[in-house]
């Protein structure tokens, strides 16, 4: 069983099968119950709103085969649906060869004049439905407004009925065959073939008219739906200006190779990530960070995908390819996180496959039942109302409305510099009742500074500085960057500058939660937390000073300390209080730093709890702790700054990444990514959440209370079938054109999130 599992994981391939025609919901449910049936389909699911299906197959060599499979499933389930692309992406190392630039642009090539071909064909199609939807409808205004004989009536009623339901009647007597049984077009041919069976004929037609016209601003709907979340997306680059030599020309950004240049004039999209080489500009970040924050860059500076140069020309060395540059991977979050459902969507398509069957039951039951027990009922009574029943069965206003909702939101979110990763996350956020905080870098600045420096007995200032920048001289962390620039500053303040010179440092060795050990100059040198000296055997006086405290040790003798401290960010306690008004109950933050300094910040912005001096593995062992602590059915977020919280964002129910703006790690390590250092963004995120679950809520309480009440009416026999088609299709664009409210930026407010 290993040993399959080892092989699957080697083969295994994601991939998301682009989908043309597809515009029935209900239908789109059943492509994806169908596809997950097919042999070598580990997950698969179908997001709608974008017309894709997100595939992960066992085996990467098959998946040209199942795509063949896949569209005969919906072509067979929807008529009209066909595949335009396959995008892949080997998941192991049993991917095929790379192809060839000139083979992917022949591939490209074939695919853009198949859709062109698909598109044409489908322009023709509708022309024709259209076509004679008019005359049906022509015909049907004659019959039913001229005074004719009976016998002529009936003829140009059926000529209409034909004509205008031609695709419905040609579409459920395909998927009948089929064994298609309670398809919505089959159901809408029944309740009009009854109706004209019991002599209906204007009603037959008229609700037959009236369903089409219905499907016309259905689909309407979700193709208005599909646009605007599209234009909210719209941050992908059109073309980078590639130079070579003294030429520059335009060509997709997918050609672009590491380490070509490229030119960006003002006004257009950065196409690709890479260092500012020659120029000056400002750059407008809103694309990504959903706010108009200007970032000035000059030679030197880094620049990501996504961002709109503003004023001056930039010549940039390409330092990433498309596929792995950050607008691509944001868009690529964006999309994907439809195929992490909610557990309302996940509800509704379970109790649409039930709602259905049962409705339809329910009819047969109303058509046959009362004529037999009930004394002087008619059966063509009865059945009238049972066609009621069978026009209502269909769930698609539901269906269609919920996915909608969550997109629209994930949608909405990215706009204000929000990744969500899943409606799943998104949904989640509606019960977070705990908060746990990193403190450096999420809750303050992370920019240290040198405050204080205090020497020990037998040692200069200038000597502690010198080998503590050497100690820390490869270190990463802020706070070595600290003391780095202090000494820096100080060095070029003297005559004789004269720097470190690397040569001089060996044996460095990096110890998580303490600090670095090196040698220097010859000489051992220790900097970090009053733990790593004394686990040294080196006694020291801890200092009661409020800040970050290096300690420092020479050839295993005490030194003495630099205090750093780091300022707390502009919107943190306002964040605070906002997350106490949404309804989070308990505020934790969490950090490696003194007991000292974390106490008194903790006081100062109103924490509930304050862990101190935890090394990684620490905080995840306080974390689970704080798990079992929670009220049942609330979720527990922790917010960190995405590079090195990563155990900690994994193993919380929602981990929240800060600061993702061109962090790879904060991207891949959190389910969601607040793009900019604003913890303000984290109630931002619960606002947009409180707002989708009331739009979802709404639909879903609107749409059956319809149904319901038309059912309810139609067994009475106070509804017509009239009535029946609004409660389909009328209600279907109404739920649809609610769920796009969730696009509209609005500012948080108060009131927005107080329950």
């Amino acid at each position: 069983m290993r040993e399959e599992k080892k092989d699957m994981a080697i083969k295994s391939q994601e991939a998301v099968i682009l989908l043309a025609g597809l515009g029935c919901a209900n239908c789109s449910v059943k492509i994806e119950q169908e596809v997950r049936k097919l042999d070598g389909i580990i997950t698969a699911n179908i997001d709608f709103a974008g017309s894709k299906l997100y595939l992960e197959v066992n085996d990467s060599e098959k998946i040209t085969d199942i795509a063949v499979q896949i569209e005969k499933i919906a072509s067979g389930i929807e008529a009209g649906v066909s595949i335009t692309g396959i995008r892949s992406k080997d998941m192991g190392a049993a991917s095929k060869e790379e192809k060839t630039t000139e083979q992917e642009k022949q591939k490209e090539q074939k695919e853009q004049k198949e859709q062109r071909e698909q598109r044409e064909q489908k322009k023709q199609k509708v022309n024709a439905e259209l076509f004679c939807f008019v005359i049906g409808a022509v015909i049907f205004a004659a019959a039913f407004l001229l005074k004719l004989k009976p016998a002529v009536e009936i003829v140009l009623f059926l000529i209409s009925y034909l004509l205008v339901g031609s695709q419905i009647i040609w579409a459920a007597l395909r998927n009948f065959v089929r064994g298609k049984f309670l398809d919505e077009n089959f159901l809408m041919l029944i309740a009009t073939v009854g109706a004209l069976a019991i002599q209906e004929y204007p009603e037959a037609v008229a609700v037959m008219l009236f369903y089409r016209v219905g499907e016309f601003f259905q689909d309407s709907a979700v193709n208005r739906s599909r646009r605007s979340i599209s234009e909210l997306m719209d941050i992908r680059p059109d073309y980078a200006n590639l130079m070579k030599g003294d030429s520059i020309s335009k060509v997709p950004p997918e050609e672009v190779r590491e380490g070509q240049m490229i030119l960006i004039k003002p006004g257009e999209k950065v196409p690709l990530d890479g260092t500012v080489l020659v120029g000056r500009s400002v750059l407008d970040t809103s694309a990504l960070t959903g706010e108009f924050i200007p970032r000035e860059v000059e030679a030197g500076s880094s620049i990501l995908a996504g961002f709109i140069n503003k004023t001056g020309v930039l010549t940039v060395k390409v330092t990433k390819v498309y596929e792995q540059s950050t607008v691509a991977r944001v868009l690529d979050l964006v999309e994907k996180a439809t195929s992490k459902k909610a557990k309302t969507e996940n509800f509704m398509t379970t109790f649409a496959r039930v709602y259905t069957p049962v409705i339809v039951l329910g009819a047969a039951l109303l058509a046959f039942l009362p004529p037999l027990f009930i004394e002087g009922a008619t059966f063509s009574e009865w059945l009238n109302r049972a066609l009621v029943f069978l026009v209502v069965s269909c769930p698609c206003a539901l269906v269609i409305s919920i996915p909608l909702s969550f997109f629209g939101g994930i949608g909405g979110a990215s706009r204000n510099g929000i990744l969500i990763k899943g409606s799943n996350y998104l949904e989640g956020l509606n019960q977070v009742r705990t908060v746990v905080f990193d403190k450096t870098g999420t809750l303050t600045e992370g920019v240290f500074e040198v405050t204080g420096i205090q020497v020990a007995q037998g040692f200069d200032e200038d000597t502690l500085l010198e080998y503590a920048a050497a100690a820390e001289y490869f270190s990463g962390h802020p706070i070595a960057a600290s003391i780095l620039k202090r000494y820096t500053e100080d060095d070029t303040k003297k005559l004789n500058t004269k720097g470190i010179d690397q040569k001089d440092i060996h044996q460095y060795q990096e110890i998580p939660g303490y600090g670095v050990k090196t040698v220097y100059q010859g000489k051992e040198v220790m900097a970090g937390s009053a733990r790593l000296l004394t686990e040294e055997g080196i006694s020291l006086t801890q200092i009661p000073e409020v800040g970050t405290i290096a300690y420092i040790a020479i050839d295993r003798q005490y030194a003495g300390y630099i205090l750093i401290t780091d300022r707390v960010k502009k919107d943190v306690q306002e964040a605070l209080r906002g997350l106490r008004q949404a309804g989070v109950k308990k505020l934790v933050m969490l950090t490696g730093d003194t007991k000292a300094i974390s106490e008194q910040v903790g006081q100062q912005l109103g924490f509930d709890q304050v862990y101190a001096e935890l090394l990684p593995d620490q905080k995840v062992a306080v974390l689970e702790e704080l798990e079992e602590q929670k009220e049942n059915g609330s979720k527990l977020v922790f917010v960190g700054d995405g590079v090195n919280d990563a155990p900690v964002l994994a193993r919380a129910d929602i981990g929240v990444a800060m600061g993702g703006l061109g962090s790879d790690a904060a991207i891949e390590a959190a389910d969601i990514v607040l793009m900019t250092d604003e913890p303000a963004k984290l109630l931002e995120a619960i606002r947009i959440a409180r707002k989708t679950k009331g739009i979802v809520w709404q639909n879903i309480g609107f749409a059956l209370g319809i149904k319901i009440g038309v059912l309810i009416l139609g067994a009475m026999g106070a509804a017509t079938m009239w009535e029946a088609v609004f409660a389909d299709v009328g209600v279907a664009v109404i739920a649809i054109l609610n769920a796009m409210r969730v696009l509209k930026k609005k500012k948080v407010k108060e009131y927005d999130i107080v329950i």
